[in-house]
């Protein structure tokens, strides 16, 4: 089985982040709706209520940036195997090359 591409690669790690945030996206317009149909439902005050879906919500975020974070280091591992460079690792390569470049045309243009 081929290797995918370094761009599906990219796609499907992009997908998998936008889908954890979006899961756990929650409005103050719909936590209110929440709150207020659980007091309704089980006889419980609308403060309560309000409290412990703040509390889920947060929950929520709390473990979609753990998983940001899972699959970050995960997909880091994935591009490692596959021998592709980081962002960074590029940058450094690209700052070396024009150093040596600068060098190199110092050399050329005062002949020992």
């Amino acid at each position: 089985m081929a290797a995918p591409a370094d761009g599906e690669l990219r796609d499907v790690a992009e997908r998998l982040v936008l889908a954890a945030f979006g899961a756990l996206a929650m409005t103050a317009e719909r936590a209110e709706r929440i709150a207020d149909d659980l007091s309704s439902l089980g006889g419980v005050r609308r403060d309560e209520a309000r409290s412990a879906v703040e509390e889920l919500a947060g929950r929520w975020r709390g473990d979609a940036v753990r998983i940001s974070e899972k699959t970050r280091v995960s997909l880091a591992g994935v591009f490692r195997e596959l021998g592709l460079a980081t962002r960074d690792e590029l940058d450094e390569l690209e700052l070396r090359v024009a150093q040596v470049e600068h060098r190199l045309r110092l050399v050329e243009r005062d002949p020992v």
